[in-house]
């Protein structure tokens, strides 16, 4: 294999491959493999998808924005008052918007379903604003 080929991440670990639902705009629906230890934002990262995450996942910047269907949001902790404070300053954001930064992939969370908010999505590259 190519040093530059993606290797699905049940190759890298030894621990049991999870799955993610990610639905992008468009309603594209993204199903990537996830590990569990590993923050949202991190395999999002990993799998290429399109989340700006401009700290790199410290928490700081609200550009990992999600939403969780209610279905999925009794399984998660309630976010910290750091978390809540970033999503507060979110226009729009609601009790289903998390910030993918502060999700920790767990066995209880395989299938997990998201949504990638338009305001966390990175421009496609070779675009720029008019």
């Amino acid at each position: 294999m190519p040093r530059s080929a993606v290797r699905p991440l049940a190759q890298i670990s030894d621990e049991p491959s999870l799955r993610l639902d990610i639905r992008l705009a468009g309603g594209r629906r993204v199903q990537p493999d996830a590990a569990p230890g590993l923050h949202i934002v991190e395999l999002m990262r990993a799998h290429g998808l399109p989340v700006k995450a401009e700290c790199g996942g410290a928490g700081v910047c609200a550009t990992c924005h999600v939403r969780v269907p209610a279905t999925w949001r009794h399984l998660l902790p309630p976010p910290g008052e750091e978390e809540q404070a970033k999503l507060d300053e979110i226009p729009g954001a609601d009790d289903a918007s998390r910030l993918a930064c502060q999700i920790v992939m767990t066995e209880a969370l395989d299938g997990l379903e998201l949504e990638l908010q338009p305001d966390s999505l990175r421009a496609p590259e070779g675009c720029t604003a008019a």
